[in-house]
This record gives structure tokens, sequence and C-alpha cells, in this order.
């Protein structure tokens, strides 16, 4: 038996991040009538429900984009290229921000903790970097502005920058990490690597504000690259589960 359903996480009434996703139930026959056993959450045995996903790893942009990749109110193609710098994916930003969430290219989030990290040369761009999206009205994003890297959130009405530290030299690799929480669904950490490669975190917030029992919706968050007044150019997409 196939079904629609969700995985809430944290203190009551739970919190769920990864929107609607398909379940199994075994079912076995009794006098003509079918009887459904226990929900099976791992289906090892079926690869081929598998096979559309995408591969947790790095993807580089030397070939098209794969169909796991997706735009909000307008697909990839019309707000990025491959041609213009190899290697690259260049997204063309205008002077809309994710409040507006027109230039982002991104993917879903499909495991409850995970890490993703890009490389971003941030060009002619205002603002470029990694955001976790659910919707124009609730994001959190890890960006280069000028010299500095910068974590901001929006939730509803209320937006602020949440931290900040001077960037390091030529591209940067800004970082978001989805953790454990003992009161929401998760934690969702923002930073970057600095120039001796270690780990800094400028922001730690909670996940609950980006779930659907906040603020609606059932398609779950979406992780992906944005720019602002500009271009930026982004080398790899790393997409692990923690």
């Amino acid at each position: 038996m196939v079904l629609l359903g969700v995985r809430p996480r944290g203190i009551g009434p739970g919190f769920h991040t990864l929107g609607r996703e398909t379940f199994l139930v075994p079912v076995r026959w009794e006098e003509g009538w079918p009887v459904p056993g226990d929900l099976a959450l791992e289906m090892p045995s079926a690869p081929a429900a598998r096979a559309s996903l995408p591969a947790p790893g790095r993807e580089t942009f030397d070939a098209a984009l794969g169909h796991h990749w997706v735009g909000v109110r307008r697909p990839p193609r019309d707000v990025s290229s491959l041609g213009a710098r190899p290697g690259w994916l260049l997204l063309h930003g205008g002077e809309q921000t994710l409040d507006t969430s027109r230039v982002f290219v991104g993917r879903r989030q499909q495991h409850r903790h995970c890490r993703v990290t890009t490389r971003v040369d941030a060009m002619s761009a205002t603002e470029a970097g990694l955001s976790v999206l659910l919707d124009s009205a609730a994001h959190y994003e890890v960006a280069v502005e000028g010299d500095r890297v910068v974590a901001r959130g929006r939730v509803g009405g209320l937006a602020g920058v949440l931290g900040s530290a001077p960037g390091p030299h030529g591209p940067v690799v800004p970082t978001v990490g989805t953790e454990p929480d003992i009161h929401g669904p998760d934690a969702v950490s923002l930073g970057f690597i600095d120039d001796h490669g270690d780990a800094q975190t400028l922001a730690r917030l909670d996940g609950r504000y980006l779930s659907s029992e906040v603020t609606g919706g059932f398609l779950g968050r979406l992780i992906g690259m944005y720019a602002v007044g500009g271009d930026a150019a982004f080398e790899w997409f790393d997409y692990e589960e923690a």
C-alpha cells in the first residue's frame, strides 16, 4: 500500500521540514480483505524508486543540470548559464532578493540532517551564496557581501543580519548544516570556510521557523544558490547526509 505522510520531529506538536513523502505499508490478505501491516520506513529492495533521486556528493557544473535542480517561479535555465564561464554555474542576479525568490537554483533537502557547501565567486553581485528556503517569507542564508560573509534570516515580517565576519581571499566556500535539536526538527547552522581551511559558524538558528507547521505548505525545504544585484559564479555544490 502506498501513502503520503510526514515525519515530524521535536516537542509537540512536532515539525516537519522535508514536505510530504511517499511511504509503503506491507499488506497481507485475510479472507479476501487487505490488512495493512506496520509502516516500512526503509525499502532497500526498491532501487527503481530511488533512481530519480540525486546521489549525495559533489556536483560540478560541466554538463547540463539534472532534473532535481529547480528554480522558484522560473526554471533554472532562465536565470543561469553554464557556457558563459565554462565549469561554473553563472547566476544572473537582478534587484530582486530572496524575499521574492527570483534568482535561485536549488534542490530538495532530502535528509533531516545534512551539510551543504559551495564555492562562489561573487563577481559583480552585491550578494551571493547559499540559502535554505521554504518560501519568500521564510528563509535563512549565508552570503558574500563585498569583503564580508554575512548570515541572515527572514521569518515572516522579521528579518535581519545574525552574524558576519571578514571574508577569505578569493572565492568563498559558504556552508549550511542541519543538525539535531531537542526542541524542533533541527538547528540550521550558517558559516564559511576561512583561509586556514577551518569552519567558521556565523549563526545557529531554530529550524522550526522553516517548517510546514509554522509557515504552511507541504513541499518542504530547498537548499541552493542565489545571487542579487549582478552575476555570481558557482564552481561546485556539495550535498551530504550528516
